[in-house]
């Protein structure tokens, strides 16, 4: 009696080309395969180059009895930046109604992504995660769920579909060491004075800097160090809530923040009744602008961003009281607002703000430099949690940072040969 006859197995490619080694990405792919107990790989060719500037390549055949099994890790693989020897062109299927993706739509991650179409990979434009791909005679480009038509091409499944992961900076840098700066008990001085640096760059080159900002940061009396910063350009657009604008002009108008003297931090008589005053006066008006225009509002930190007229959103909340008349309280076309700027951002700063930092989090493409600032730990490391990996976490009180900035950005450009803030 012959025994059975072994199943056949399915045999598919991967190359990993690039920093692969300094950036992680082929630890990460053979942790992968090595999870994955049901395939077997061989690694067919490695090259690491001769020099650290030297790229690095390496090809590796997987082989699975289960075809399903392994096209799942391919997929899986396909993710952390392989490509896929003998890859073929992207699959569409059009949006059967508005607001509706085909059922098996590719969900997109934040990294730079190709699409292959008629043999040629090209760009997706606006890399963001949790989105679909849709592909029309312009290309290829991103589409959050809301913004999708009937009828529009998207892209389903993942064949066709490469994803290519950050590479290291060839330098030491602050965003190197992204993960390992999430603590109280790093030194601080250093890791703010390259942070400054970085900041400069960013504007030098052109990039907006994007603050994301909470009400804690006036509640810390920490608001003139923001409207500085603002002032003098080192801040170009500003994301924030109802609170926060209520707040800094509540701090203008009567001294306090919500309700609590800014200058000797004692409860102010009737002082539970300000915030709720300042968003009355300036629902009365029909906005910020016009505070300023008739001379109602004449400092602080909604007051510098509108006088640079830097882009500012303000997204309301379901806790919000008024809000303001310049609060979007829809949250689609809030998203909108943020999102059109996007493409303009080179680095964002967070501070105290844990919901708008997840939010704005998910906008922003992994090549956008990213900070998350709170003295909960366990904030900062949110972001990072939700697939913003390319955040650096800095535990800290919003006052002492944008202090301690302050004072970095004045050394960086004294050793730049420039001119400090203020």
């Amino acid at each position: 009696m012959s025994s059975a006859s072994p199943s056949p197995t399915v045999v598919r490619r991967i190359e990993l080309r690039g920093h692969i080694i300094d950036s992680g990405i082929f630890n990460r792919v053979l942790g992968i395969l090595t999870d994955h107990e049901r395939a077997a790989y061989v690694i067919e060719e490695f090259d690491s180059g001769r020099t650290k500037l030297d790229a690095s390549y390496a090809r590796l055949a997987i082989e699975a009895a289960d075809k399903a099994y392994l096209d799942d890790l391919i997929d899986r693989l396909r993710e952390s930046g392989a490509e896929v020897v003998d890859e073929g062109d992207i699959s569409t299927e059009p949006a059967p109604a508005d607001g509706v993706l085909p059922d098996q739509f590719y969900a997109t991650t934040n990294y730079l992504t190709e699409v292959r179409i008629g043999g040629v990979w090209m760009p997706v434009a606006f890399p963001e995660m949790d989105c679909a791909i849709r592909i029309d005679d312009g290309g290829a480009i991103t589409v959050p769920p809301s913004d999708v038509k009937a009828g529009e091409a998207i892209v389903v499944g993942h064949e066709g579909v490469k994803v290519a992961m950050p590479q290291r900076e060839r330098r030491k840098a602050v965003f190197e060491f992204m993960a390992s700066a999430v603590s109280s008990e790093k030194p601080r001085h250093a890791l703010l004075g390259e942070l400054a640096r970085e900041l400069l760059a960013v504007r030098a080159s052109g990039k907006r800097i994007l603050f994301v900002g909470g009400p804690a940061i006036i509640h810390t009396g920490a608001g003139p160090y923001l409207a500085d910063l603002i002032r003098d350009g080192y801040i170009t657009a500003l994301y924030a809530g109802n609170a926060l604008a209520v707040h800094d002009m509540e701090a203008q108008f009567f001294g306090t923040s919500l309700g609590v003297n800014l200058e000797d931090a004692f409860p102010a008589e009737e002082g539970h009744v300000h915030h709720l005053r300042t968003v009355n006066r300036l629902r009365a008006v029909g906005g910020i602008r016009n505070a300023i225009e008739r001379g109602m509002l004449t400092a602080g930190v909604m007051y510098e961003a509108y006088r640079k007229d830097i882009p500012v959103v303000l997204c309301g909340s379901i806790r919000d009281d008024g809000p303001v008349p310049d609060v979007i309280t829809d949250v689609i076309e809030c998203q909108r607002a943020m999102r059109k700027h996007v493409p303009e951002i080179g680095m964002a700063i967070m501070v105290c703000t844990l919901l708008h930092s997840i939010a704005v989090g998910n906008l922003l493409p992994a090549a956008c430099k990213t900070v998350s600032v709170d003295i909960n730990p366990a904030s900062v490391t949110k972001l990072t949690d939700r697939g913003s990996h390319q955040t650096l976490g800095i535990v800290m009180d919003a006052s002492s940072f944008l202090r301690e900035l302050t004072l970095a950005i004045e050394a960086a450009e004294a050793d730049a040969g420039g001119a400090g803030p203020g």
